[in-house]
């Protein structure tokens, strides 16, 4: 627990409040649709590169990237390397498109190419999978507040949903983006100040290679990983493949980035925003991942908890196992101080397979840290208490609030929430958008423009209360932004599979395409169903190719038959 000094509460506050009050600002003039969904088609390159940046780059970013860097190294970094593939098809097929028919959302393009029908389910597959993203991009932040201020979680969601959810409805697509452009800039700033602070805090000896050295000799520097071996989450081939079909679907399909392109000037403007995301986004990961790489070297000359989550490690040391809980902290202090002296040798190449040692002391530590995991897991499965034993989104937090001085804990908090604000506005702005345009107005007389701003304000308050209440009742997987992820590739493949086949498959039709994406949504959860318990081995992200291979091809094959069956009556 970690009370926060007046300079940080001012800092957080007034960043937070800057935001609520000049996306409210922003209403003035968006009193038609025009204005209110497409943000009157104002906006230039660079908003709408960080704008789309500032959407992806939600406060999981920048809770749970270092995190997973701390833990499993750089590799995480290979699952973007489809992104600026998928930029570029985006820019080709899918900017001119959309600009050509001047649509408000991405699914009305499937009404003309297929049916109603087909267009009414892909809009409510992203509503599926956008409100449960968006909740939990509002519980993430009220875990970091939970841990830091000792409030209740429940109430965190409630307070944290409704300051997004009154800036979102009063701004409209305007307010969104330009707000978000001043987030990524306070994001820009806040991450470069923990980086070098963090480099700054090792010892005087130990420059930024020699650093790099030792993180390298504990496993942290394995960028990229060319084996197919299903049982590595993240390889080249699973970013490459498996991240290309993600970031099409999610860039050129999920309303949360389609409405950030669409309020674009022109289609170069468009272009030109994308290109740019594509540019800056790998680099930045890289640089998010290599923060948790830095805090992983200072916890090689700091002694790091057992387990980063307070809560958990609290209720074990007053259960019945504290004994046991003590024992392997003992043991992690020693293993840490054997480190002290193999990375002594190391840097003074006393020890020619000090890296190899190394690497082994930080094993054994990984392992205690699991058994550690497993006591806190058992304690609340016998007390009935539900308590993330996982303390990967923990890491960055605890070291921000254990060792930067005043004023920077309040501007990383503010930078954390500023992303958590910006990411969310985004996808509540989107699913008021979808709501109001494809379900809607689709089936009602009544389409003044006022009537339709009113409905869309409407329901994306409505789209808030759920994300609301998704928050409310999240569990956690191995940590948040793999849970993202996991949701969104669960329905991406099959979504861009029905964008595909309506943009190269000219043959095929609206019922080939609905059945085969009914079908094919039921095989994704099953096959993610089977891997979740271990009977198959498919790693999530190759859900997103799979997805969009199987849909496409029942398409086909249910089209051929259909012609084959009319063939055969005539």
């Amino acid at each position: 627990m970690h009370a926060l000094n007046w300079v940080d509460w001012v800092v957080m506050s007034a960043t937070l409040l800057a935001i609520v009050i000049y996306g409210t600002w922003q209403t003035r003039g968006s009193k038609n649709v025009q204005d209110y969904l497409k943000g009157g088609n104002t906006s230039k390159w660079w908003t709408i590169g960080l704008s789309v940046m500032a959407t992806q780059a939600s406060a999981i970013t920048f809770l749970s990237t270092p995190g997973q860097a701390f833990n499993d190294g750089m590799g995480f970094v290979q699952f973007y390397f489809g992104l600026p593939i998928a930029m570029v098809v985006i820019c080709m097929v899918f900017i001119p498109l959309y600009h050509r028919l001047q649509v408000y959302t991405a699914y009305e393009f499937l009404e003309n190419r297929f049916d109603l029908k087909t267009r009414t389910l892909t809009a409510i597959l992203f509503l599926i999978q956008r409100g449960l993203a968006a909740g939990i991009t509002i519980f993430a932040p009220a875990i970091i507040l939970s841990v830091v201020l000792g409030w209740d979680l429940l109430t965190l969601n409630i307070i944290i949903g409704f300051l997004v959810i009154i800036y979102t409805v009063s701004g409209g697509t305007r307010a969104v983006n330009v707000t978000q452009k001043h987030q990524m800039v306070v994001i820009f700033i806040g991450m470069l100040v923990a980086f070098f602070l963090i480099v700054d805090k090792l010892p005087q000896d130990i420059t930024f290679s020699k650093a790099l050295s030792i993180a390298g000799a504990g496993g942290k520097m394995e960028i990229l990983d060319f084996s197919i071996d299903l049982n590595n989450r993240y390889t080249f081939w699973s970013g490459i493949i498996g991240g290309t079909f993600l970031m099409l679907s999610y860039f050129g399909t999920d309303q949360s980035q389609v409405q950030r392109y669409l309020s674009g000037k022109s289609v170069k403007e468009m272009q030109l925003g994308l290109i740019f995301n594509g540019l800056l986004k790998v680099p930045m990961q890289f640089f998010i991942l290599l923060v948790g790489v830095m805090v992983f070297v200072f916890y090689q000359f700091n002694q790091a908890p057992i387990n980063f989550n307070p809560t958990a490690t609290e209720l074990v040391l007053n259960s019945e196992y504290s004994n046991d809980y003590k024992a392997l902290q003992q043991e992690q202090q020693a293993v840490f101080e054997e480190k002290q002296i193999l990375i002594n040798s190391f840097l003074k190449s006393e020890q020619t397979d000090a890296d190899s040692t190394i690497l082994a002391a930080n094993k054994r530590s990984d392992s205690l840290r699991n058994e550690a995991r497993n006591i806190i897991d058992k304690v609340a499965k016998n007390q009935s208490i539900k308590v993330e034993s996982n303390d990967k989104d923990y890491v960055f937090i605890h070291f921000i609030l254990k060792n930067l001085p005043r004023g920077l804990i309040g501007l990383l908090l503010a930078v954390i929430l500023s992303a958590a604000m910006s990411s969310t506005s985004s996808e509540l702005n989107a699913l008021g958008s979808t709501t109001t345009i494809d379900l809607y107005k689709r089936n009602t007389s009544e389409k003044t423009e006022a009537h339709m701003v009113k409905a869309s304000k409407w329901f994306t308050f409505g789209w808030g209360i759920i994300a609301i209440g998704v928050a409310c009742i999240a569990n956690l997987a191995e940590n948040l932004i793999q849970l993202v992820n996991i949701i969104g590739s669960i329905f991406y493949g099959n979504v861009l599979g029905i964008f595909l086949l309506a943009f190269f498959f000219k043959f095929v039709k609206g019922n080939a395409v609905f059945i085969a994406a009914l079908v094919t949504q039921v095989i994704i959860i099953g096959l993610y169903l089977l891997d979740l318990y271990e009977l198959i081995n498919l790693p999530f992200l190759w859900l997103n190719f799979v997805g969009c291979f199987i849909v496409i091809s029942m398409a086909c094959i249910f089209q051929l038959i259909k012609k084959n069956e009319n063939t055969l009556k005539t």
